[in-house]
């Protein structure tokens, strides 16, 4: 916060110093209010209607392509990512993700929106250290945190025996 006084020229601004309950104060008088229940309720129907588009491309793989469940989950998820990469690089999904806040987020299509946003952010910069560099600073920490959590899980599966290998001939 600044007030006017004397300075460098006409107009000109000098800081004014608050304490941090000052500040707390000015902050939260400026907040806008939020509703925990309407935001629930956009983060559900938009988290669904995303999940359920992701339903509707697994039932095309199978019936089209007469995939098993199992086998039309990887291409389901690889059009997914790019129908998210598609509307983030239309400016659509930063606007869904605006309204429905972590419902967007939580699929594997808000981490392909974080990763695109930061691509086209960064453009400018040039490929390798714009693009390249920048692209993965989110993505990063999840994808560690992702294969940490899967190693931890992976060793509690087989130090107390769940999961084990099962016989494939019978």
């Amino acid at each position: 916060m600044a007030v006017k006084g004397a300075g460098r020229g006409p107009g000109a601004y000098k800081p004014v110093s608050m304490s941090s309950k000052e500040y707390q104060a000015f902050a939260k008088a400026r907040e806008p209010s939020r509703s925990i229940w309407t935001n629930c309720l956009k983060a559900f129907l938009v988290g669904g209607i995303i999940c359920t588009i992701g339903q509707g491309v697994t039932q095309f793989f199978i019936t089209v392509f007469n995939m098993s469940s199992r086998d039309a989950g990887n291409p389901t998820v690889a059009v997914m990512i790019l129908l998210a990469v598609i509307l983030t690089s239309m400016g659509v999904y930063d606007k869904i993700a605006q309204w429905a806040g972590a419902g967007s987020a939580v699929p594997v299509t808000g981490f392909a929106n974080s990763m695109c946003s930061a691509a086209i952010e960064h453009r400018a910069e040039g490929l390798v250290l714009g693009v390249g560099a920048n692209m993965f600073k989110l993505a990063g920490s999840v994808i560690v945190f992702g294969v940490v959590a899967a190693f931890v899980v992976g060793i509690v599966y087989w130090l107390f025996g769940i999961g084990a290998w099962h016989d494939v001939t019978g």
